[in-house]
């Protein structure tokens, strides 16, 4: 039988998944069944949420790897924790260092936005405080497939042959030899439902496995990072890893609608997000007017990454604090400036003082809200040879102005775009959700939000609704089956619409909610090969 795994003459539609003992949400299919499986054993959503995320370093590589970043929400005993696992610039690298190179912007490519990689300390660091099964159980579904192989999903497939096509254009350095001997073994990306296989991936996770991740930082594979990148010139070193340990912090939150939003806060932009909410819950949902309200979301967006742009860094150098951003007083100074004009982002003046996402819940009544990151694709295009290891390139995140809060410094963690979010109410669960995708990130999440607080949609349709995307200025992206009525009544209000044809580019969620009998109700995003596995 042949046919196209990626064409569809019409359109499909998802009901919403129920279930009572547990529910796994993820972008890949066999990631999201790797999690359930492990509550199928005993374990609970943390352990879940860590099969499913190593998983997916596998099975969605050109979005996530094991050299790259995480963060994590969690609800546990009545309480939620964060977990900040993104990791900082060498300490021999600077902008003075950068400049002197010849360099005057953060490249994209190689070795000068390698930052320490977090997400192996992510999987560590929850299973010790949270988890029921031992690390080396949870990475044994990822093991198994890096080893054995399994048949590429479509859109995994698709985001793959880009990347290749690109890399074969532009990387010429010998340094680059190794993603191309791990990712395009046979001179070719694979095709969608080819079985791929990566045995160096296997070796490298059975390793972390049996060290709780110490081996990746202080061991052998951590020498192996140091000894590549000191062979072409790179800056991180063996002591930049050694040095390194993820983050517990307090997540903050806005009240919208009488739910609270919360969202880990900066060095990621989860408070752009919130930001947003917080100047448009001064509005009614819509006056009768689903045209002026979508306006309204784009404005609050807009002026909610200006002040982001302008003000948010690693948390240490940061000279406006994420209270002042969030405070009443401040929304209600920028939701003045907000008419039925499109307006030209600017900074306010606050009171001083490439992404995989998955969520996880079991009948018990934890929950996870997980995200982790190569940042754009594969990440750098360097693989640390004979590992698996695809090192990410969040140090792009970076400025190389000396005087703005974001310029890159030894030690100093970058601007990051990847976000996990979670919903309560009146102190109890909602649940985890989240929009993978870079700076669509926080404009996903308030899409996300809206469509469910303001209109009352269940998580699959507030997923499946067409978004928007703010890009710079007045110019603001929409999907292809965005409603041509209102692009049209957006460019009344003065933005500059434009339909882009590349849907990976809105974004790609998913959304569990608790219902208060216990039962839990899930959507996956119909822009991935991703869904909802349920017990």
């Amino acid at each position: 039988m042949e046919f196209d795994p990626v064409r569809f003459d019409y359109p499909s539609r998802r009901n919403v998944v129920y279930a009572r003992k547990g529910m796994v949400a993820t972008s890949q299919q066999l990631a999201a069944q790797a999690g359930l499986d492990m509550l199928k054993k005993g374990g609970n959503a943390v352990d879940a949420a860590i099969a499913a995320a190593a998983c997916l370093t596998v099975v969605e590589p050109t979005s996530n790897g094991i050299g790259g970043d995480a963060f994590a929400i969690v609800w546990t005993d009545g309480k939620l924790y964060g977990l900040n696992a993104s990791g900082p610039a060498p300490r021999a690298i600077s902008a003075e260092v950068l400049r002197k190179a010849g360099y005057k912007e953060m490249p994209q490519s190689g070795w000068v936005p390698v930052t320490v990689p977090g997400a192996p300390s992510a999987w560590a660091a929850l299973s010790k405080r949270f988890g029921r099964l031992s690390l080396a159980e949870l990475l044994s579904p990822a093991i198994e497939y890096a080893a054995g192989g399994y048949p590429v999903s479509p859109t995994v497939a698709d985001a793959w042959a880009k990347a290749f096509n690109l890399y074969k254009e532009t990387f010429k350095g010998e340094e680059y030899k190794y993603w191309f001997d791990t990712f395009a073994p046979f001179g070719e990306p694979p095709r969608p439902g080819e079985t791929w296989k990566s045995p160096d991936h296997a070796r490298t996770l059975e390793k972390i496995a049996a060290t709780g991740a110490e081996d990746f930082y202080r061991g052998e594979l951590a020498q192996r990072i140091d000894d590549f990148s000191r062979r072409y010139g790179g800056y991180i070193r063996r002591e930049d890893l050694e040095q390194y340990s993820p983050e517990w912090v307090e997540p903050v939150k806005v009240n919208y609608r009488g739910y609270d939003v919360w969202e880990l806060p900066p060095n990621g932009h989860g408070i752009v997000a919130l930001m947003a909410l917080n100047i448009l819950k001064g509005f009614d949902s819509c006056d009768g007017d689903a045209a002026l309200f979508c306006h309204r979301q784009i404005e609050a967006v807009k002026l909610a990454f200006a002040d982001c742009f302008e003000y948010l860094s690693d948390p240490r150098y940061m000279q406006v604090s994420v209270e002042a951003l969030l405070s009443e007083e401040y929304a209600a100074q920028r939701r003045k400036l907000i008419d039925r004009s499109a307006l030209l982002p600017a900074a306010g003046t606050p009171p001083r003082g490439g992404t995989v996402y998955l969520a996880a819940a079991d009948g018990e009544g934890n929950m996870v809200s997980f995200i982790q990151s190569n940042f754009r694709g594969f990440g750098s295009g360097l693989v640390v040879p004979h590992t698996g290891i695809s090192l990410h390139n969040r140090g792009s995140g970076f400025l190389l102005d000396g005087a703005h809060v974001n310029c890159i410094a030894p030690g100093k963690k970058p601007y990051h775009t990847i976000i996990p979010g979670f919903l309560t109410r009146e102190g109890k669960p909602i649940g985890p959700f989240g929009v993978m995708g870079a700076f669509m990130q926080p404009q996903g999440h308030v899409q996300v939000i809206v469509n469910a607080l303001d209109y009352n949609r269940n998580p699959q349709d507030a997923l499946d609704a067409p978004r928007w995307q703010w890009v710079e200025g007045k110019k603001v992206y929409v999907e292809p089956q965005f409603p041509e009525p209102l692009a049209e009544a957006l460019r009344g209000f003065g933005h500059e619409v434009q339909r882009y044809e590349n849907i990976a580019s809105f974004g790609r969620g998913q959304i569990i909610w608790r219902m208060e009998d216990g039962t839990l109700v899930g959507g996956t995003e119909p822009r991935a090969d991703g869904t909802v596995a349920a017990w």
